[in-house]
């Protein structure tokens, strides 16, 4: 999760996360955090509550939830506290969630039982009866345990083919990228993309980029090869994820298949015969799998000690954003306002 000890600055004097905390206290939005039992949760809470970057709603018991405040001495003035025990819109949300999930083999049983005892369950339900704006959970669950519900309740928004994950990624003292900001995918959700599916995460990466950064999207389809250098069946996915790409998405500003190096270097990529629009200039990486996402955004937060926001997930019909289990609180701050953007431009 992100290095504190080293923030990059942009242009405007400012680091990538207070732009958007900016952008967030602009228009503040509800966002729901489920696990109101773990302490960074709750730290988180108090500092997003100081900072004015969103209205919190916690689920869960009011007197353990200020027990615990109490307990790590901090303030949780303002925080909405919603106890599935003793809420008034309860059966309104039973409900929504049977007839959301009826023709699954939903009950107004099975419902009621879910809504009591699965928080994370209770947040989406939260946020698909407009009640929140969005919902953030993680810290102490499953990718799996936050994507579920989420799927089965808001599903996906139209136009899109899939859900998938991706990180902010902001690299302190860089020139490549958009200043050191990038946007990497998929490194959080699926683990080996088709040909069809990279280039529907390429589509929607580029929104997302534009969205959370707010500059021109250019996509690298990477791999290990750069036109044509390497031939094998892994290679053979990328070249047709970016034909794919230019086919249905013709707007997107995007090349592959790329190295890594000729994607973030124009001098690496004339020499390799591969000069485009994108070569030197990329701000988007489109990794191959999971394995290389993944193994890709933990080697440049340690090694560059750039600051990591996400997994974020892009293509729900509206925001509910992941953490990693090992995040900070910090993180926590960071992926609510970056939730709270989504939830705007929504």
């Amino acid at each position: 999760m992100p290095m504190r000890n080293a923030h990059k600055e942009v242009e405007t004097g400012m680091a990538y996360i207070d732009s958007i905390k900016e952008k967030a206290r602009k228009d503040k939005k509800t966002i729901v955090l489920p696990e109101s039992n773990d302490k960074r949760t709750l730290i988180a809470a108090s500092h997003i509550l100081e900072e004015g970057l969103a209205d919190i709603i916690m689920v869960g018991d009011e007197e353990k939830i200020m027990d615990g405040a109490g307990w790590l001495e901090i303030e949780l003035d303002g925080v909405t506290v919603v106890n599935p025990d003793k809420c008034e819109k309860f059966d309104e949300y039973v409900n929504l969630l049977y007839e959301t999930r009826k023709s699954k083999g939903m009950t107004v049983e099975k419902a009621t039982e879910i809504l009591k005892k699965d928080y994370l369950t209770f947040g989406v339900i939260m946020v698909k009866a407009n009640d929140a704006d969005g919902m953030v959970a993680g810290a102490c669950h499953a990718t799996a345990d936050t994507l579920r519900p989420s799927l089965q309740i808001l599903k996906t928004a139209p136009g899109v083919k899939l859900v998938s994950g991706f990180f902010i990624m902001d690299v302190p003292n860089s020139t490549y990228g958009d200043g050191g900001t990038f946007l990497f995918a998929d490194c959080g959700l699926n683990q080996d993309p088709t040909a069809e599916e990279l280039a529907a995460i390429a589509d929607s990466s580029a929104r997302s980029f534009q969205n959370l950064v707010g500059s021109k999207p250019i996509i690298a389809m990477l791999s290990h090869s750069t036109k044509g250098s390497a031939k094998h069946p892994l290679v053979d996915k990328v070249v047709e994820a970016t034909r794919i790409a230019h086919e249905q998405y013709p707007n997107l500003t995007l090349d592959g298949e790329l190295q890594l190096d000729a994607a973030l270097d124009a001098k690496v990529a004339k020499t390799k015969g591969a000069l485009s629009d994108v070569t030197g200039k990329a701000n988007v990486l489109i990794f191959p799998n999971l394995d290389c996402g993944n193994i890709g955004y933990k080697l440049v937060q340690r090694l560059a000690k750039a600051e990591a926001y996400g997994p974020m997930l892009q293509g729900i019909a509206k925001p509910v954003n992941d953490l990693s289990r090992g995040c900070s609180w910090e993180d926590i701050v960071g992926v609510v306002a970056l939730t709270a953007v989504q939830a705007q431009i929504m």
